[in-house]
């Protein structure tokens, strides 16, 4: 990555890392002052797309900041596991805003943390995904190997709900829903990813392209 765009990647991992801390101590706040104690609000809080998602995104950002110096930091460098995590983070902000935003009124620090996870940080990722990700190595197969991500997650959603009987999401919600529908759901919602996913990469050709055709314009006299 161009040294110009790491310093704009460390403050956007800050700006993560803050926003998760504070979504993580919203949450055992919540839990013990229902009397489920602190273990279940972590435990809640590691069960939604959004964290997990937002997580990602902060390695990926911190590891670019700092540069590749081990397999970890390397791994989270490739422009491949940073165009995955855009896809994520994209239908992060999606959900939310479009879904799920009018089902509750957050107040007070849970509105901060909300809107930085889910409006602020997939608007920095996807801004330096544009801006520094070199996009050359983007293949279209690379699509189906990103759903893995987003196909676990559902998973081990239906996993844990089994167990606990609680779901991260209503359009999870197999209490509610019944497992043929929430099934039907989640194919809904993995076809919006490899659409997402799709549309990133044709954007990555297309800037690739356009910036071969750039250069190898003459220069004026």
């Amino acid at each position: 990555m161009p040294n110009r765009y790491r310093s704009f990647a460390a403050i956007a991992a800050l700006l993560g890392w803050l926003a998760l801390a504070l979504q993580l101590l919203l949450s055992i706040q919540l839990t013990i002052a229902n009397g489920q104690g602190a273990l279940t609000g972590v435990w809640i809080y590691l069960g939604y797309f959004t964290i997990l998602t937002n997580v990602l995104a902060a390695l990926a950002l911190t590891a670019a900041a700092s540069g590749p110096h081990g397999a970890v930091s390397r791994f989270f460098t490739r422009p491949d596991v940073h165009s995955a995590i855009a896809m994520s983070i994209v239908i992060v902000a999606a959900i939310y805003n479009l879904m799920l935003r009018q089902l509750w009124q957050p107040h007070g620090w849970q509105i901060v943390a909300d809107n930085t996870l889910h409006v602020v940080m997939p608007a920095l990722f996807l801004l330096y995904w544009w801006l520094a990700v070199p996009k050359a190595t983007l293949r279209w197969p690379q699509v189906i190997i990103w759903q893995l991500y987003p196909a676990a997650y559902f998973a081990s959603a239906l996993i844990r709900g089994a167990i606990t009987h609680w779901y991260p999401y209503p359009f999870l919600d197999v209490g509610s829903l019944g497992y043929l529908r929430v099934l039907i759901n989640a194919c809904v919602v993995l076809l919006v990813f490899v659409v997402v996913a799709l549309l990133l990469v044709a954007l990555g050709r297309w800037q690739v392209r356009r910036s071969g055709k750039t250069v190898a314009l003459p220069t004026q006299p």
